[in-house]
């Protein structure tokens, strides 16, 4: 198990699971982010999680938003005017439009918008 999600052998683990599964998988995920985030969380950035919404809110007014979109079973995330869907796969979260995983996403963006180098995870 990788943050939550256990590994399946489906090449798109999306299909092989139920919408509770989803949910439950999401929302972990959502969580586990939050709390990484918070252990970071100064002056020049607020995060949220509010009815399966996470907001990341910088002191420039920028806001980065990452949800759980049931309907597609993806985790979506938009960080100005740019958005991503990530799938899960191989017990990640993987972007159908760039391979990246989410949590290097999170990591790469919060770090630009901070200036400053931003590890989320051991």
């Amino acid at each position: 198990m990788i943050r939550g999600l256990p590994l399946l052998d489906s090449p798109r683990m999306a299909d092989a699971l139920t919408e509770q599964r989803f949910e439950v998988l999401a929302d972990e995920t959502l969580r586990k982010i939050l709390d990484a985030l918070a252990d970071e969380e100064d002056d020049a950035m607020d995060v949220d999680l509010e009815s399966g919404v996470l907001t990341i809110s910088f002191e420039d007014d920028t806001a980065f938003v990452i949800n759980a979109h049931r309907a597609a079973r993806q985790i979506w995330m938009a960080a100005g005017a740019t958005a991503w869907h990530f799938n899960p796969e191989g017990g990640r979260w993987v972007s159908g439009k760039t391979g990246e995983e989410l949590w290097d996403m999170v990591e790469s963006r919060v770090s630009k918008v901070l200036g400053r180098p931003l590890k989320l995870r051991d």
